[in-house]
């Protein structure tokens, strides 16, 4: 079996949708016969024709509108924001339509669809393509929120996605789009949404984090283990709805908690988790519950970004505060 890249894993899995549901779509600007900014798409255009890849005017609020159309049909569109920075103009049409459809009509109508999007930063781009907006969208009832962190995750949870009857909002972190490769079976076999991966065991710390930051975090457990600090590692993958009840089993166990993410520190996915950890978790934590991410401030530009996404070092730094609590 081949290894393949995330954003092969991505190709992969959109192949095997379309192959097999006649339902499914594809759909954004450049993503026929191009095959994607970032080749997410390379090959299907030539493979299904145009009917099922479409290449859209540069018009995001368009693509949505016809994305959450199509989902009322009877369709199962998977539209491609090409940047994260560009989804603003479409939140419109996910907010107001796609979110509430199904309540709207009291089960009537619900919207099959999945928005994806390269997500987040550090790959030395300009303004607006290294943004990471999950909060906002994890905020808004009736969307699922999910960001894979792996190839092999990427093809599982993104066939979920598009099986899944209501909308989802899949974010891709374009930094690890080829940073590794891993053998990823072309079986069709789904992952299961709303669940946490836990990724290493370890009876000391918590590290709770997903998308790009899986690779850090892991770095930090490697070499917290060196100093005979034990850390586990939890890839959350779906940040809406949250699988707490995974978090808060590692959390009865190592009593301490560092949630690591990229997004911006006020009302980030972080905040929620600690909030769930102070209702439901007071009595297991014997230390207050760090949190390393971006900082409050738009991304910067590449001399910089890599100074505002959290490293390697100021997670092992936070996760030794809180062993050392007292």
């Amino acid at each position: 079996m081949a290894e393949i890249t995330l954003i092969e894993a991505v190709t992969q899995a959109l192949a095997y949708e379309i192959a097999h549901d006649p339902s499914v779509v594809v759909l954004g600007e450049d993503v026929g016969v191009n095959g994607g900014v970032f080749r997410a798409t390379a090959g299907l255009h030539a493979r299904f024709g145009s009917e099922r890849v479409i290449d859209t005017p540069l018009d995001e609020t368009s693509i949505a509108g016809l994305a959450v159309g199509m989902a009322f049909q009877g369709m199962k569109p998977v539209a491609e924001a090409q940047f994260d920075g560009f989804i603003y103009p479409m939140m419109d049409h996910i907010v107001c339509h796609a979110a509430r459809m199904r309540t709207r009509t009291r089960g009537r109508l619900h919207c099959p669809m999945v928005l994806r999007a390269p997500w987040g930063g550090g790959i030395r781009a300009p303004e607006h393509h290294s943004e990471a907006p999950e909060a906002l969208f994890a905020h808004i009832p009736g969307l699922r929120v999910v960001i894979p962190s792996s190839p092999a995750r990427a093809y599982g949870l993104l066939l979920a996605a598009i099986r899944d009857p209501d909308p989802v909002i899949f974010f891709e972190p374009k930094r690890i789009y080829r940073q590794y490769k891993e053998e990823v079976p072309d079986d069709g076999e789904a992952l299961p949404l709303d669940v946490c991966f836990v990724l290493r065991d370890g009876a000391d710390v918590t590290l709770v984090t997903w998308g790009a930051h899986v690779k850090e975090t892991l770095e930090a457990a490697d070499a917290l283990a060196q100093e005979g600090i034990g850390a586990e590692v939890i890839d959350v993958a779906t940040v809406k709805p949250l699988d707490f009840d995974t978090i808060h089993e590692s959390v009865k166990k190592t009593g301490r908690c560092v949630i690591v993410h990229e997004a911006a520190r006020t009302g980030g996915i972080g905040a929620e988790i600690a909030a769930q950890l102070a209702e439901k978790a007071m009595f297991d934590l014997v230390a207050p519950v760090e949190r390393v991410t971006g900082y409050d401030t738009p991304m910067p530009l590449f001399r910089l970004e890599m100074k505002y996404l959290p490293s390697r070092d100021r997670i092992v730094a936070a996760a030794k505060r809180t062993v050392t609590f007292r």
